[in-house]
């Protein structure tokens, strides 16, 4: 039986336990370069205990930014900074890993701290989507994505994926939720094209596919690659657990090594008629479990799980292979040393707060 503190190998990569910090956007860097703020937040969560850190949503291109403040990888100026966060991050004994995103019709916002919706005007740029449907109401007109600008796209997943071995990340996660460029051509709500690029599941996943093959290529053989994914839109008519199974098999094809899966985004509507009733602890869960039994692929589960007893109940139980916390670990950057003790199975301290420790 696993448990929370056991480690987990994936290819050459070894975790040294089953929680990992899940990527959540800061709005704080500068022209797409991390800096301290991004060396002391990360930092704090791998002194704290993780074992796997995913930075946040990191753009492959300015344009898929969702805002002027997210980090980059779309430049090659952008792999320094992120070296000092990724050494100090693996001196700590967690290993670095990054999420690569594009924003497609959700991309040019401002940053939650200085307003709310598109950017427009100065400082704004036009989104681009698989088709020429916007986010919601008063919201630019995204322009739809010719079949040579996706082609394009996904070599510039690729560079971004070589940028980020240069940076000295151990494992990369495709971002493919929450309604960003991919998750928009997976969604039948958000993809309406009748190229090849639209239509049927199989044209749906085309892209993204794509995309992850892209990825492969660039990043090393031994190195885990990991898709995060919305496993239902919550909304009727929108992509669904099924679909999700069968991309998921499909991910697993062309050298994917975990599924972190989380939900929702594709439509605004979904806020209130899904996610909203649907929000409990551990909400997710149900997805995660059923995708690693019914394709065998290591998954992560994702969504208000702050309880130690909880988070160690759905590895022990093989309904997830990786824990992901989120606001959880913002609260606390400390939660798996506490966490341990909660559980009764101590962890190592850093030596330098050894002193503090419980049992000092």
């Amino acid at each position: 039986m696993p448990a929370l503190f056991d480690p987990l190998q994936l290819r050459s990569v070894t975790l040294r336990n089953r929680i990992g910090m899940s990527p959540m956007c800061t709005y704080s860097a500068t022209d797409g370069r991390p800096g301290a703020w991004h060396l002391a937040h990360y930092g704090a969560r791998a002194v704290g205990g993780c074992g796997l850190i995913i930075a946040e949503a990191t753009a492959i291109d300015a344009r898929g930014r969702i805002s002027p403040g997210d980090t980059g990888l779309y430049r090659d100026d952008q792999v320094a900074p992120w070296r000092q966060v990724t050494d100090f991050v693996r001196g700590q004994g967690a290993v670095p890993a990054v999420q690569l995103a594009h924003a497609g019709r959700k991309a040019g916002t401002h940053t939650p701290f200085t307003g709310r919706g598109p950017l427009g005007g100065e400082g704004g740029w036009k989104p681009v989507a698989p088709c020429a449907l916007p986010w919601d109401e008063g919201w630019p007109v995204p322009a739809e994505l010719t079949a040579a600008q996706l082609d394009q796209l996904a070599l510039a997943w690729g560079a971004a994926a070589r940028r980020a071995r240069a940076a000295r990340f151990e494992a990369l996660e495709i971002h493919m939720a929450h309604g960003y460029l991919l998750h928009q051509f997976l969604s039948p709500l958000t993809n309406v094209r009748t190229d090849e690029y639209g239509g049927g599941l199989e044209q749906r996943m085309r892209f993204p596919l794509e995309v992850t093959r892209q990825v492969r290529l660039e990043w090393p053989d031994e190195l885990p690659l990991l898709v995060r994914i919305s496993a239902t839109d919550w909304a009727a008519g929108g992509w669904s657990i099924e679909d999700s199974v069968e991309l998921c098999r499909r991910l697993s094809d062309v050298g994917v090594d975990l599924i972190d899966c989380s939900s929702g985004g594709a439509v605004p509507q979904a806020r209130q008629t899904g996610v909203a009733t649907a929000a409990v602890p551990g909400y997710q869960v149900e997805f995660a479990e059923r995708i690693r039994r019914e394709t065998g692929l290591p998954v992560a589960a994702v969504g208000l799980i702050s309880e130690p007893r909880r988070a160690a109940a759905i590895v022990a139980e093989d309904r997830a292979d990786l824990v992901l916390l989120g606001r959880a670990l913002l609260r606390d950057p400390y939660w798996p040393l506490h966490a341990s003790r909660a559980l009764d199975q101590p962890l190592d301290w850093p030596v330098p707060y050894r002193r503090a420790a419980p049992d000092a």
